[in-house]
């Protein structure tokens, strides 16, 4: 590589017309840790903050051909999953993937922000079977890490219990997020390896409704960092210090029906 040429990042994700998240986050966080974005599209989607309204899927074996395209093509330092759409989706990224040595964070996109699935059911037993464990660390949320476990998670108090047995189950790092906690308890996310040992990850609530892409933009930061060859924790740590400044600085803007609309904003430093 080229001293002047940064390292390569590969977002295998949705794409967001309205730029929140999705692959267009990924950019734009990919972008601001200085890491050259590659992209494979899994799915269009019409959406925005408030609504989805349609999901287009492509074609699983169109997809692994983008994936396998860019692996050969560059020297690829780190891959993220985000939205994977059916068992298909999934089993094919995993075939594509399974035989690469390459840091690979996945974020179990399973809910938009709005409430509105973006995965089939069915590909669950997919994600548990063949990515899961291919990951370096997984990044669920408390609803995601509630379906991966089959049983409610939503407190403080089930944070660290299901983040261990996320990483001992899948053998890889489990940053379970608490992004979903009730309003004003501290945000407190957990990072669990697969021997039980635990680092906990603090910071203020802010009262914003600028959510939208915020666990994208969180896996996004931390493949950037492993693709600089920070160890996990720290890229970890500097993604937390990000998405928390990103949602501090949201904006917003009045939408088309007369309705506030919010973002994140990604060019914080």
């Amino acid at each position: 590589m080229n001293a002047s040429s940064p390292p390569v990042v590969l977002t295998i994700a949705g794409s967001d017309c309205s730029a929140g998240a999705g692959i267009q986050a990924d950019l734009k966080t990919f972008t601001r840790f200085h890491t050259f974005g590659l992209t494979a599209v899994t799915c269009v989607v019409s959406e925005t903050p408030r609504t989805v309204r349609h999901v287009h899927p492509v074609p699983p074996a169109i997809v692994a051909d983008q994936v396998r395209l860019l692996l050969d093509s560059y020297p690829v330092a780190a891959v993220k999953t985000g939205m994977l759409f059916s068992p298909e989706h999934i089993v094919a990224i995993a075939e594509v993937l399974s035989n690469r040595r390459i840091p690979l964070v996945v974020d179990p996109v399973m809910l938009a922000s709005s409430g509105d699935s973006l995965m089939q059911h069915s590909a669950l037993a997919a994600y548990r079977e063949f990515l899961l464990p291919l990951a370096s660390v997984i990044t669920p949320n408390l609803p995601e890490a509630s379906v991966l476990l089959g049983r409610t998670v939503s407190t403080l108090a089930d944070l660290e219990p299901a983040a261990r047995e996320l990483a001992r189950l899948y053998q890889t790092h489990c940053l379970l997020k608490g992004g979903h906690l009730a309003a004003g308890i501290q945000r407190i996310d957990l990072l669990a390896d697969p021997d039980g040992q635990i680092h906990r990850f603090a910071a203020p609530w802010i009262d914003s409704p600028a959510s939208h892409g915020t666990g994208c933009t969180l896996a996004a930061a931390i493949a950037a960092g492993l693709a600089h060859g920070q160890p996990l924790l720290a890229a970890v740590a500097a993604a937390k210090q990000f998405i928390s400044a990103a949602i501090a600085a949201g904006h917003s803007w009045t939408s088309g029906d007369g309705q506030p609309i919010h973002a994140l904003n990604q060019n914080v430093s």
